[in-house]
């Protein structure tokens, strides 16, 4: 995963832009379109970079991942 990736997770955590809705599922702002945002749960994102994710990196062994899923690790890890 690419340190942008994560430098942009930490701002969407620091700016608020991740709000628990329910017990597994999180509302993640765009850090691009403020007016825009995205349902998270623990392993998946419906934004466009998450669901093309596996078109750029087929056949690597990755995951697949996004700023949106990052940014919701890191605030559990800040909200235990």
């Amino acid at each position: 995963m690419s340190a942008g990736t994560i430098k942009k997770a930490k701002k969407l955590v620091e700016e608020g832009n991740v709000v628990q809705i329910d017990n597994d599922l999180y509302q993640v702002r765009s850090s691009s379109d403020p007016g825009k945002s995205y349902m998270v749960t623990a392993d998946s994102c419906d934004c466009l970079g998450f669901k093309n994710f596996y078109k750029f990196h087929h056949g690597k062994g990755l995951k697949a991942n996004c700023s949106h899923l990052e940014a919701v690790k890191i605030y559990l890890e800040s909200h235990k």
